[in-house]
């Protein structure tokens, strides 16, 4: 990544809350996004928390492609969008099983009889 004027992190970067076995350990990143994560995740997130100011063109542009992920043109920028949704976004959760919701449950006009007891 020396092609790159990206900061690298005053430390390594880590999420113990949400990746407590490391990134590529997860399944989510590959060792290449890993890396990526580790050497420069702490100016990333200190650039995004505003707690640095950016000293560079690319720096800036990866404040913009956080308001605009559209715009993401390097693997610094791809990654961290990448690690924000599995980080921050909900988890997707699928079943083996799974069952269709019956039409009464579905069928917004339909109204319950009520029920009458006897006395």
């Amino acid at each position: 990544m020396s092609d790159t004027e990206f900061r690298h992190g005053k430390k390594r970067f880590y999420d113990n809350t949400k990746f407590p076995r490391g990134f590529a350990k997860s399944g989510d990143f590959t060792l290449a996004e890993e890396e990526i994560l580790t050497l420069y995740g702490d100016t990333m997130f200190a650039l995004e928390m505003g707690d640095i100011t950016p000293e560079n063109a690319e720096e800036k542009h990866f404040l913009k492609v956080l308001s605009h992920p559209h715009k993401a043109k390097t693997k610094l920028e791809r990654v961290w969008l990448k690690y924000i949704q599995l980080a921050r976004g909900r988890k997707r959760f699928h079943t083996l099983n799974g069952c269709k919701r019956s039409a009464i449950e579905t069928n917004d006009d339909y109204e319950a009889e009520p029920v009458l007891e006897d006395d």
